[in-house]
């Protein structure tokens, strides 16, 4: 059997293309393999058949690149899942559309068992929250694209930190990636919260109100999403400081971690993970079992989403456990909206945010 796929949206994650990520003169033109396209088209038992967007130009663009025939290219999102029959769809839409895309698909004709969302999971709390519970009421996996998730390395060190404790208890965590916030520091915030499998508790943010990506995207207003940071305490008592105020040609993304049995340090733009086991009071230098090498964006984030695409066959086959939930996905959400609430009212916000907060929203793409 082979599951048929559709996608909302024609942007570069879709298919397209990302500046700063790919070369200026394949967007729009060659298939990009990380991409949801990609990432189906990488993978046996299911099938790209059908796309949506309201722009026209960018639709025929993406259908003559991933060769998707000119009646399954639909004008609007509604009018593809009016038509088609589809297993799963893709939401590969701005951040602030998410709710609305989710929403309608998990309701629709198409009746989709899966829903692959593209992070983050939305621009507000309340919305990721009823994204939840309406596919929860239609029997639909909400998937979302943490893509570091669907990385072997990233698992396995979920393992060793989480599950084998090579750590021991930890204390506190370092991280630094670049700005923005919601646009980018998504992937940071989730990495941590998927690595303790935490929440966090208290919030306490600075938000510096530059926005890199207006420029490079040539944005035509002005969003909320900007760089910032700030530090989370979490539900398990660790300790974490984020700086994501740096722009993109000076960031790496860097995790320190402190615990009572061991250190750790991952590099993931510079490839370089290292670990220390405390012993007699001294750091030692060990590797870490079961990993070879570090995480890279060229391999092991291109790759994710081949596998991302081949665990949703595996949703739709009944053989896998969602290893992505919007559930989780809502934990880095709670934080960004953190550092913006913490920031304008100048106090500290605690998680899970009450009602009136949750419907705070952070504008971005």
């Amino acid at each position: 059997m082979t599951y048929r796929a559709g996608i909302i949206g024609t942007g570069g994650i879709a298919g397209m293309g990302i500046l700063g990520m790919h070369d200026e003169e394949a967007i729009g033109k060659e298939k990009i393999r990380a991409s949801h396209a990609g990432g189906y088209d990488a993978t046996a038992g299911v099938k790209l058949v059908a796309v949506a967007d309201v722009d026209e130009e960018k639709l025929e663009r993406f259908g003559d690149a991933w060769d998707i025939p000119e009646e399954r290219q639909y004008v609007g999102h509604k009018a593809m899942l009016d038509a088609e029959d589809l297993d799963v769809v893709s939401v590969c839409t701005p951040s602030f559309l998410h709710h609305d895309h989710v929403v309608d698909a998990s309701r629709s004709k198409a009746s989709p068992s899966v829903i692959w969302c593209e992070k983050p999971i939305a621009s507000r709390v309340s919305d990721a929250n009823e994204m939840v519970e309406i596919c929860n009421e239609n029997d639909t996996e909400l998937l979302v694209n943490h893509s570091f998730r669907f990385t072997d390395k990233l698992q396995r060190l979920r393992e060793l930190v989480h599950d084998e404790e090579i750590l021991g208890d930890i204390h506190s965590v370092t991280a630094q990636f670049r700005m923005e916030l919601l646009r980018n520091s998504t992937h940071l915030l989730d990495t941590l919260v998927y690595l303790l499998d935490a929440r966090a508790d208290t919030v306490s943010g600075h938000i510096t109100e530059e926005n890199e990506a207006v420029e490079s995207l040539d944005a035509d207003k002005a969003v909320d999403d900007s760089g910032g940071g700030g530090f989370v305490v979490l539900d398990d008592g660790t300790f974490a400081t984020i700086d994501c105020t740096i722009p993109r040609e000076n960031s790496s993304m860097t995790f320190q971690f402190i615990g009572s049995e061991g250190k750790l340090y991952l590099n993931n733009d510079d490839g370089e993970w290292r670990y220390w086991r405390l012993e007699d009071g001294e750091h030692v230098e060990k590797p870490l079992p079961g990993i070879e090498g570090s995480w890279t964006w060229n391999n092991d984030y291109t790759d994710s989403f081949a596998n991302a695409a081949e665990h949703v066959v595996n949703l739709l086959d009944g053989s896998a456990d969602n290893h992505s939930t919007g559930v989780e996905a809502t934990r880095s959400l709670e934080i960004i909206v953190g550092f913006y609430l913490s920031h304008y009212t100048g106090g500290q916000v605690d998680v899970p945010l009450e009602r009136p907060l949750r419907e705070v929203n952070i504008t971005s793409w």
